[in-house]
Order: C-alpha cells, then sequence, then structure tokens
C-alpha cells in the first residue's frame, strides 16, 4: 500500500516538478515530511540485525578483504535492487599484504658519492612498491630552513609540482598534509621515485618506520631524517639511487552505488557510508549505523519523482584509508565531479554516549581545519534546520577529513553530515545538553570487539535516520541554497590515519 500510494504521489507530482519552481512549503518540504514519517529507527535495527547476523557468522567482523565484506555488499545490493535502484558494484584495491625482502637503499651517486644508513638515517614508506632507480632528485615546494612552528605545505597541492621534471626522484617536506596526499601528488607528477623527508622542528627532525597504507603512486617510497632531506635539497644536482626490494599484494572489495530512477542526472546528491568495520569486530556502529540509516532511506524514498539524481554509495576499505571512496572519486572525470552538487556523509550516527554533532563546514567554531568547500555550510545549515525544528541541540565537529567525505572537498565538491562521536570523550556541557556521562568516551567500544548491537543508542538512530532523510529529499528536490562547484580546496583534504 505504501509504495502504491507513493507511485500515486509520483504521478501527480511529477509535473509540478517539472514546471514549477521549489521554495519553503514546495515539493522539497512535502516530500521531505513524508520521507521522515516513512523512515523508522526499528527498520534501520533490523538493518543492523542483518550486518551482526553477518558478523557473527564470518569469524566476528566484516573487514575489507574478510568474507564478512562480501556478505556485507550482498545484503546490501540486495536491498537496494529489490527497491529498485540501478546497483553498481565498483572494485577497489587494497593491501592484502606487505612484506620486505631486504632493506632499502638510498646512495647518492653525484656530484659525490654517500650511502645513507637504511632503517636509520630512512626507513621504507609501508606499503611501497618494489623498484630500484636513479635519477637527480628535485624539491618540491621545500621550507627549508624550516619555520619554528610545523607549516610546510611540500607537496600538498598538485600546484606544487609545477615544474617538476617527469622521471626524476621527488623530494618532499613533511608537513600540514597527509603523507598519502604528497605521494599521490608526486605520482601524478611522474616523479620516478619519493622520498619525503622529517620538517626539522624539535620533534620532527628523525626518520621512523611508517605505515600509510597508500600504494598508488606506483614508485619506490622511503621516509628520511630532516638530515638528509636537507642535504639532498641543498646539494646542487644531486642525484641518488633509490631502492626497494619488497612483496606488494593488492587485494579487491568492491563500492555498493545506487542511484535513484528519477532525477537529473547533471545535478545529483550524494549520501555516504562507509561498509566495512575494522578487524577487530563487527562494527555495528561503526559504521553500520550509518549504512542501516541511509539504506533505510534509501528504501523509503525509492520512489520518490525526485528532481535531483539521488546516488547512494556504500564504500568499502576506509577503516584501512577511506580507499572506498577515494578511488571512486579519482575515477571521476572533471565533468562527473561536477556534476555532484552535494555530498553527505554519515559515519558513526548512534554512538551509545551520543553527542549530535555536525560537520563544521563553515569553520564558524574556527577549531582545526579550515571551511570545506562553497556550499559545505548550506549542508550544515539545512542539517542543523531539522534538529532545531524538533527543538534538539547540536554541537559542530572539525572538519578534518577522518571520514569518506575527505576525498570530495579534496577536488571541491561541498560535503556535510552528522557524527556522534568515537573515541572523543563527552565534556560536561555535552552532557548536559544531550544526557549521557561526562568524561566517558561517546563509544567505549570504537574499533574493539565490543561494538556488537548492543552498542548502539536506538533514541541517536532514530533522530539520525530522519535527520538523514529530512536533508536528502530537501536537496534531490531543491539545490538552489549550493553554489555551482569550485576549483579544489586540497588543504581541507586531511585523512585522519595519516595527518601530519
Amino acid at each position: 500500500m505504501r509504495r502504491m500510494l507513493i507511485v500515486l504521489i509520483a504521478a501527480l507530482s511529477l509535473p509540478l516538478t517539472l514546471a514549477a519552481p521549489v521554495n519553503a512549503g514546495g515539493l522539497d518540504d512535502v516530500f521531505a515530511k513524508l520521507l521522515v514519517k516513512q523512515v523508522k529507527g526499528a527498520n534501520a535495527k533490523k538493518h543492523l540485525d542483518a550486518l551482526q547476523a553477518i558478523g557473527t557468522a564470518n569469524g566476528g567482523n566484516r573487514a575489507a578483504g574478510t568474507p564478512g565484506y562480501d556478505a556485507s555488499v550482498d545484503y546490501v545490493a540486495g536491498k537496494l535492487r529489490k527497491a529498485g535502484y540501478k546497483v553498481t558494484l565498483q572494485p577497489i584495491n587494497f593491501v592484502e599484504s606487505w612484506s620486505e625482502n631486504s632493506p632499502p637503499v638510498l646512495d647518492l651517486t653525484a656530484p659525490t658519492s654517500k650511502s645513507f644508513v637504511p632503517n636509520q638515517d630512512f626507513f621504507t614508506f609501508q606499503p611501497s612498491p618494489a623498484g630500484d632507480v636513479t635519477a637527480q632528485v628535485q624539491a618540491v615546494d621545500v621550507t627549508l630552513p624550516p619555520t619554528p612552528a610545523p607549516s610546510s605545505t611540500s607537496g600538498c597541492e598538485a600546484s606544487d609540482f609545477a615544474g617538476f621534471v617527469a622521471g626524476r626522484i621527488a623530494l618532499i617536506q613533511r608537513g600540514t598534509c597527509a603523507f598519502a596526499q604528497k605521494i599521490r601528488n608526486a605520482g601524478f607528477a611522474g616523479a620516478s621515485g619519493i622520498i619525503v623527508f622529517n620538517e626539522g622542528q624539535p620533534g620532527r627532525t628523525d626518520a621512523f618506520p611508517l605505515d600509510i597504507g597508500e600504494w598508488r603512486a606506483g614508485v619506490p617510497m622511503v621516509f628520511a631524517s630532516f638530515a638528509v632531506g636537507n642535504e639532498l635539497a641543498t646539494t646542487a644536482g644531486a642525484t641518488v639511487r633509490l631502492k626497494v626490494d619488497s612483496n606488494l599484494v593488492l587485494g579487491t572489495n568492491d563500492n555498493v552505488i545506487a542511484e535513484s530512477r528519477f532525477g537529473d542526472p547533471r545535478n545529483v546528491v550524494m549520501v555516504g557510508a562507509h561498509l566495512d568495520s575494522v578487524p577487530a569486530g563487527p562494527g555495528i556502529n561503526d559504521n553500520g549505523s550509518g549504512t542501516a540509516a541511509i539504506l533505510e532511506v534509501a528504501e523509503e524514498m525509492a520512489l520518490y519523482p525526485v528532481k535531483n539524481k539521488v546516488r547512494f554509495a556504500f564504500w568499502a576499505a576506509e577503516e584501512i584509508g577511506l580507499l572506498g571512496s577515494d578511488q571512486y572519486v579519482e575515477s571521476l572525470s572533471e565533468a562527473q565531479r561536477d556534476r555532484i552538487r552535494v555530498y553527505l556523509n554519515f559515519d558513526m550516527v548512534a554512538s551509545p554516549n551520543y553527542a549530535y554533532k555536525l560537520y563544521d563546514g563553515d569553520d564558524s567554531d574556527s577549531v582545526g581545519s579550515p571551511a570545506g568547500p562553497p556550499g559545505s555550510a548550506q549542508i550544515e545549515q539545512q542539517l542543523a534546520a531539522y534538529y532545531d525544528s524538533r527543538d534538539l541541540p547540536t554541537v559542530g565537529t572539525d572538519f578534518d577529513g577522518r571520514s569518506d567525505y575527505g576525498p570530495f572537498i579534496a577536488v571541491g565538491i561541498p560535503a556535510g553530515g552528522i557524527f556522534t562521536g568515537a573515541e572523543g570523550i563527552k565534556t560536561a556541557e555535552e552532557a548536559a545538553l544531550f544526557g549521557g556521562t561526562a568524561g566517558v568516551a561517546y563509544d567505549v567500544c570504537y574499533h574493539q570487539a565490543c561494538d556488537t548491537i548492543a552498542n548502539v543508542n536506538a533514541t541517536a538512530l532514530d533522530v539520525d535516520a530522519d535527520a538523514i532523510a529530512d536533508s536528502v529529499a530537501r536537496f534531490a528536490f531543491n539545490l538552489r541554497a549550493i553554489p555551482p562547484r569550485q576549483a579544489p580546496q586540497a588543504a581541507a583534504a586531511l585523512s585522519a590515519e595519516a595527518a601530519e
């Protein structure tokens, strides 16, 4: 009966959708209120029960590269197909295993000869591919001498590599953005090898082993001390031999992408949540909760006569470096990126000691990372309006790129979302606003085996699912507040797992 009713509404409303401007009190408001009524926390809980059963049946987790993840893909894709969506499984790669056969080599071969000491002066960047290259070194936007406080932006933006000679070894200074971001930019610039060196301030001078989860530059790469980097940067015509002897094995998992049957494909509203857990547990709050909430929204709005195309994404391998969303964004052409008008991210929306946190898209809190791309502030305001309508408080959370919105804001796509807290500690002020216990983590089972079906707050799940429904429906009919996409804002693209 519900679907018959929606079909009838669709038939009656579609001419209006095409002919009439959408405004306050228009179709966006009508369908937002209808969808909020239809979306139920109890239905989202059924999806969580299913994800828990999948984890239990598959070694206790749903991590990338495991049967539990594959079963999660089958479950979500099956539900979406049944609801009537066009579902695509996008293969993405992740590091299945990495090992080193022998110590790396870094030798200065010109204008003089010198061998640096492996695993002391420099370390292999895990998971570096194998390679053996001799080439001239080219420094990339380095700051020498270093400033008193960390400030180097070396390699953080593609423009840093303007004038870089393809085939040379990129010499990059630590600082500001993620190692992975620097390395990928160097790969795009045609570097034959990569040396990242420590920035140079007290406490930031030595080399040490690092696993950054990034291999896609496809060239050997090492992390060196400041002394090594400074010497190479200040030696005219420095040429080095760089060798890494490693075994890198890649695995494949799938992103699940579902598109609405209706809507203008030139204006896409994208909604995402990561589908994988950590290996330690089934990940029912992190991020079964986001998965279940957007899956419930997708099912309920499947037949809505949306004006703008709605695309739901369930990301693979977020827990090992945002790999699913990163590779998805990387696969898009510039024109395809331009069509994504907003990206809404939902990662942990039912934490047991929850707070209603909205990504601080306008940097009004003046904490941490800068504001997101233009349009991010409007997304935050739209989400906040729903909580305001229910007399529920919200607080901001830093737009630090810790979740799958990071790759989107890196290319200038506005983003926003809801977060109820992870390993951070709830403040007394937040306890006064939201209840719960001050001085205790929002989720005491974060990334642990106890992140089970017992680790979600039903109230938070229900409220946040409704908030998601409200904003998705409104953007599906009305994008007038969102400005056209502008140039990428790479400084906002920080990965929590590898941030500097």
